[in-house]
């Protein structure tokens, strides 16, 4: 009897997992058809196989060795499988991107207990087409502000990093380089110093006066038109079965199938025009999931190639739904806010928050992405370095170490951030910890 052995059991983050398959049968060593030898990276830990007996299955890794007996073979996808445009070997690196942030979660950690069998399945319904999302995690976050979160499964955001890493670099292409968030190399940090140095171009180093507008779009995610986005996805997704999954994953209604994590009285907090249970069916996108990210980015492109090429603003920047234009007269930002309002109910079906509208000039400072743009300086906004001191003092101790250092994080993006870390680290040693010399983080208690 022929057998062929997947060895996925990784114990170690960060660390792939060799892929190949042997047949016990015989002496000769094959590579699987669906895991290319060419993309098996450095430092992967490989599976130790040698002439096997029928009818047992070895996995040898880093740290422990398993042995199963089986009566029959786990199938392999071959070349002569008739299966859709992506293959085994994309499915199982989007598994990876996938545990990267999650490991430690309930629902990774239960879909990696029979890895092989689980990720076979998911390949399979994926190929057949019967593949239908999960139920979903619904939660309520308070801090900055009360939202409705809704986490897709670890299963299914398996297929939403699968469909990202595959479609993604196309659209990423075509984006402006004015566009952040959930765009690799696109965080915070590039949001902020790519607006100092539109704002440093525009008043020649802060030596000549100009006007900044800042908009925000109301209720964001809650009314996004799935429809539009379909649409626009349509564009640039030639491919049938890509086309047929995104159109899966974008069209499912989380509301239909959902567990309620949490103080249910917490649902009180998040007002009701911004909870996506009372929108309709094609609208909004769940917050939570890379695919909803995703989508977004695609949806406000439109906004970003309206402003970029139609009204030719050289000194524009959008960080999600939050976005600035920068010119030396007030009189055409304000042209330009009112030109922005038709488009956005003509092209995206979106409006403005009126009570997020902001037009003033440059040098009274621009709060942005957390921080706020001063002339020649960098600082955090006062309400998160405000709320860093007093969360510091009040929250317990066995939090107290990573609070703290996503706050210094946080303060060393700011080019002038240095007193700030000097006030969060004197709070830091009353209650006991050390602190790095060069005041960038802090150490548990006990450790050196």
């Amino acid at each position: 009897m022929t057998e062929r052995n997947f060895n996925l059991v990784v114990p170690l983050a960060q660390k792939a997992t060799d892929m190949r398959t042997a047949d016990t049968a015989g002496s000769v060593r094959v590579w699987s058809g669906a895991v290319s030898h060419s993309n098996i990276r450095v430092g992967d830990v490989e599976s130790t196989i040698g002439t096997a007996t029928p009818g047992i299955r070895t996995s040898t890794t880093a740290t422990r060795t398993t042995t199963t007996r089986t009566t029959r073979c786990v199938a392999v996808p071959s070349a002569e499988w008739n299966a859709p445009d992506f293959t085994f070997t994309e499915l199982v690196q989007a598994y990876f991107d996938c545990r990267r942030t999650k490991r430690s979660s309930a629902s990774a950690l239960a879909f990696e207990i029979n890895l092989e069998h689980n990720l076979r399945s998911l390949y399979d319904e994926l190929a057949s087409g019967e593949y239908a999302p999960g139920r979903s995690l619904c939660f309520v976050i308070t801090r900055p502000k009360a939202r409705e979160v809704w986490a897709a499964d670890f299963r299914d955001r398996i297929v939403h990093h699968l469909l990202h890493n595959h479609i993604a670099p196309r659209f990423y292409a075509g984006f402006i380089a004015d566009s952040c968030a959930c765009i690799p190399g696109r965080g915070t940090l590039y949001g902020a110093q790519r607006l100092e140095s539109k704002v440093r171009s525009i008043t020649q180093n802060w030596s000549k006066p100009a006007y900044y507008l800042k908009l925000d779009l109301a209720n964001f995610f809650v009314s996004i038109n799935k429809n539009i986005v379909r649409d626009l996805l349509a564009r640039r997704i030639t491919e049938p079965w890509w086309m047929c999954l995104a159109e899966t994953i974008l069209f499912h209604d989380p509301r239909q199938n959902f567990e309620y994590r949490g103080d249910v009285d917490q649902l009180t907090l998040v007002p009701m025009h911004k909870r996506l249970t009372e929108q309709g069916a094609h609208l909004g996108l769940p917050i939570g999931n890379l695919s909803s990210q995703f989508f977004a980015n695609v949806y406000l492109d439109e906004l970003d190639q309206f402003v970029k090429h139609r009204l030719r603003c050289r000194h524009y920047i959008r960080y999600v739904d939050d976005f600035l234009l920068l010119h030396t007269s007030s009189t055409w930002l304000n042209d330009a806010k009112q030109k922005i309002e038709v488009h956005l109910h003509g092209a995206l079906g979106a409006r403005l928050n009126p009570t997020k509208t902001i037009l003033q000039p440059i040098e009274r400072g621009i709060d942005f992405v957390g921080q706020v743009i001063k002339p020649w300086r960098r600082t955090l906004r006062r309400r998160t370095f405000n709320d860093s001191l007093s969360r510091v003092r009040s929250m317990a101790g066995e939090d107290l170490f990573e609070t703290a250092n996503s706050y210094f994080g946080l303060m060393r993006q700011a080019s002038h951030g240095h007193h700030d870390r000097a006030l969060l680290a004197k709070e830091l040693m009353r209650r006991g910890h050390t602190i790095k010399s060069d005041l960038t983080k802090t150490f548990r208690k006990g450790s050196k």
